[in-house]
């Protein structure tokens, strides 16, 4: 269950593209679901923690901060965990923190105690649970990745749909306390997300894949050499520039509309909004992702996604009443799918299979510090200027200077070097290219008929044989 060899995702190992990787990509959408929706979600009960603690805007900001710093700033530790534990025993314990985080919060009598329990440990428990789920599902498929990655990024809009709602409605009917206890117990389907995630096994068990197996175990818990390749710190770089002002106005959207005298339901109607539009945006970028043409550029569609977004927040800053908001939500909605859809697949194409679970853990600790000031440091400005539109502004700004980073950096940094051959296997690759051009007619058909005879004497096994050299390091 779960065991180092089994989880390092061995190269000799072929992605099944379907199958029971299905039920690893449900599993996938529901985790993706909490770990994004839920610090938005929870703004829903901001109003009422600063009428019963007496705090600011700021304070209840760093609710929402602490869930996405913990689900960043512990990817090392998750990365770790997985290469020595397992995917699915993370999961199962990430499970029961995210819950136990929830329920210990509604006992809580001091915003700092939140800040422990719904912060901290429930941020600990997505992270735990969020971190693998991506692996398992870069593990699961290859050509339809972008696909995968699109449906399964898609569990974040239509979770926030939906708990934007029900958490609107659990505190009416039952205080933020009740609230807090019913979400907690709702996050214990973490744990059964986490039992879909059966490792990948090569199908025939022979003496020649024991020994292989044996040094696997041997893999470093952190592989630090993907700040080797260029394009990986770029993306870094963009993502964590990104970050900053990425989650800010889902955060303030709510509060805003309360603010201009709305009634709550109606107000929190405009998160649901947000998430119905991103609910199509996401499958639909990962379809267009995957085609032939658009997946070799899809650094520059993630470029455009993040001007798109950065755009949409400068445009909303212009907001004066409800009809504006809605029109903000359609446009960010689309934005933010588009970003959702991107992120991950362009860094499983950067770094590629075998070291994805230790890039992502280093990203997530790289985005963890823009994530953990963002949306206070916003709440800190709002309480300054007591103006929305400054918050909403200076997001903007952020993320259309992440997309100009990571395309520009693309562009002249990674081009160049991407039309020389990076490896010895490449190099090696290629010179056979080279001669296999300079034969004759009768080399080839020689050459042709030993192939063929060797492919009636040994036929192609599963799990021997990888078609896609971009997973394969």
């Amino acid at each position: 269950m779960g065991a180092v060899v089994a989880d390092d995702g061995p190269s000799g190992v072929k992605a099944p593209d379907g199958g029971w990787g299905w039920a690893v990509l449900f599993g996938c959408f529901i985790i993706t679901g909490f770990s994004y929706a839920f610090p938005k979600a929870v703004s829903v009960f901001f109003k009422e923690l600063i009428r019963e603690f007496g705090i600011g805007y700021s304070d209840t900001a760093w609710i929402s901060s602490i869930l996405l710093a913990m689900l960043y700033g512990t990817g090392p530790l998750c990365s770790v965990c997985v290469n020595r534990f397992g995917c699915r025993p993370v999961m199962l314990v990430g499970g029961l923190f995210a819950s136990m985080g929830m329920v210990i919060a509604s006992f809580c009598t001091s915003i700092v105690q939140i800040y422990l329990t719904a912060g901290v440990i429930t941020g600990l428990g997505l992270a735990l649970n969020f971190q693998p789920s991506l692996i398992m599902l870069n593990r699961y498929f290859d050509k339809r990745r972008p696909l995968a990655n699109g449906l399964s990024a898609a569990g974040s809009p239509v979770f926030l749909c939906a708990l934007s709602p029900l958490g609107q409605i659990l505190q009416h009917e039952y205080g933020w306390r009740g609230g807090f206890l019913i979400l907690g117990g709702m996050l214990l389907n973490c744990c059964v997300c986490g039992a879909l995630m059966r490792p990948l096994e090569p199908s025939n068990k022979s003496e020649d894949t024991k020994e292989p197996a044996e040094k696997k175990v041997k893999k470093k818990l952190l592989d630090f050499s993907v700040f080797k390749d260029g394009g990986f710190v770029i993306y870094t770089l963009a993502a964590s520039i990104m970050v900053l002002g990425l989650f800010v106005p889902p955060v303030f959207v709510v509060s805003y509309a309360k603010d201009l005298k709305y009634h709550d339901t109606k107000a929190a109607f405009l998160l649901t909004i947000l998430g119905f539009i991103d609910i199509f945006a996401r499958p639909i970028c990962g379809m267009v992702a995957g085609l032939k043409w658009v997946r070799p550029r899809c650094v520059y569609l993630f470029s455009f996604a993040m001007i798109f977004n950065g755009f949409t927040d400068l445009m909303g800053s212009m907001s004066v009443d409800y009809g504006g908001l809605v029109v903000f939500c359609i446009f960010f909605g689309i934005s933010y799918g588009m970003v959702g859809a991107l992120q991950f697949e362009v860094l499983m194409a950067i770094v590629g299979t075998q070291k994805f679970s230790s890039a992502i853990g280093l990203v997530l600790l790289a985005e963890a510090m823009a994530v953990l000031i963002g949306p206070p440091s916003a709440g800190k400005l709002l309480d300054a200027t007591g103006r929305y539109m400054f918050v909403f502004i200076i997001a903007g700004i952020e993320v259309t200077t992440s997309a100009l980073v990571l395309a520009l950096g693309n562009f002249f940094c990674i081009k160049k070097k991407s039309e020389e051959p990076h490896t010895k296997e490449e190099a090696a690759e290629r010179e056979e290219l080279n001669k296999s051009e300079d034969k004759t007619p009768e080399d080839a058909k020689v050459d042709s008929i030993e192939v063929e005879q060797f492919l009636k004497d040994e036929p192609e096994k599963n799990g021997e044989v990888v078609t896609n050299p971009e997973t394969c390091v």
